[in-house]
């Protein structure tokens, strides 16, 4: 997944390590020169040294082939501004902007933004929540916001076809709850196999969702 990160700062620089953990392609614009020598010293991705609320800044990016942009600059404005353009002007899929005053998150999702954070441990969770679980659609959040139960779509011509719940070795922290089938509904065993198309209840912790991505190979 190719994500554009716009700010360098500590948290942006920290996004990144965790997209890159994750097997993902970041890009930063950062508009000091100084962050960005020690950006690109540090993180071998693209740095573009840059307003990212200006277009042409944007286009340098390649910000048309990003599946998420992300803002995360000390400015509500550059952060709204940035992500408006992403969404209206290159039809990015999904836009997260940082709210650094936390009474501008529901101005900006009304002006557009498909997401508005205003804390910084919320954002780095958005990164395996929202940007790094795109198959997974969280329904209900439970546990005080610690875990989900969530719906994970099977694509068509599924790769592992066939392979039962005992050979996945499902993680500790998720429980698969039931599996809709062409209309039906069937509650999992271990022999039970999932097949394309399937639409699988889970509830896990929301730290092993992107486990269970890679486990089910949705990647792919």
């Amino acid at each position: 997944m190719n994500v554009l990160i716009i700010g360098g700062g500590k948290l942006g620089y920290y996004l990144a390590l965790t997209l890159l953990e994750h097997k993902h392609f970041p890009v930063i614009i950062e508009y000091k020169k100084q962050i960005c020598a020690k950006l690109a010293n540090e993180l071998d991705i693209p740095i573009i040294y840059g307003d990212g609320t200006k277009i042409e800044v944007l286009e340098s990016a390649h910000i048309s082939k990003m599946d998420a942009v992300i803002s995360v600059t000390g400015k509500d404005e550059d952060n709204l501004i940035s992500c408006q353009l992403a969404k209206k002007m290159f039809s990015a899929p999904k836009t997260i902007a940082r709210a650094n005053n936390p009474k501008n998150a529901a101005v900006m999702r009304q002006l557009g933004i498909d997401i508005t954070v205003s804390s910084t441990d919320n954002i780095a969770r958005l990164i395996e929540r929202e940007v790094d679980t795109a198959a997974i659609k969280q329904l209900v959040s439970v546990d005080h916001g610690e875990s989900t139960i969530s719906e994970i779509q099977i694509p068509e011509h599924y790769r592992l076809e066939g392979i039962s719940l005992s050979q996945l070795n499902i993680p500790e922290d998720s429980i698969i709850i039931a599996i809709s089938r062409e209309e039906r509904t069937i509650i999992p065993r271990g022999s039970t196999q999932i097949l394309s198309g399937d639409k699988i209840l889970v509830m896990s912790k929301n730290t092993v969702l992107h486990k269970l991505k890679m486990l089910l190979k949705l990647d792919d």
